[in-house]
């Protein structure tokens, strides 16, 4: 999204393998946030990719529902 400053952050990632040897990625902080890799690298590697366009869609896809977007600080 234009004009979103970018800043470095963490997130948890479960890797699920397959029958196949390939690997399922998601994130459960970031609601639909998945990918998948033929090894666990390359899944790492993919779902990189797909919390950057989770981020890059997220704001539009929840206004244009008339929802509202905040961002908030939590301590843990």
């Amino acid at each position: 999204m234009a004009g979103r400053s970018k800043r470095k952050q963490l997130f948890e990632v479960v890797l699920e393998p397959a029958e196949d040897g390939a690997f399922t990625a998601y994130v459960p902080a970031l609601r639909g946030c998945v990918s998948e890799g033929d090894t666990e690298e390359e899944a790492l590697e993919n779902i990189k990719d797909a919390i950057q366009t989770w981020f890059d869609a997220w704001d539009d896809i929840a206004k244009s529902q008339g929802s509202l977007v905040r961002t908030v600080e939590v301590a843990v």
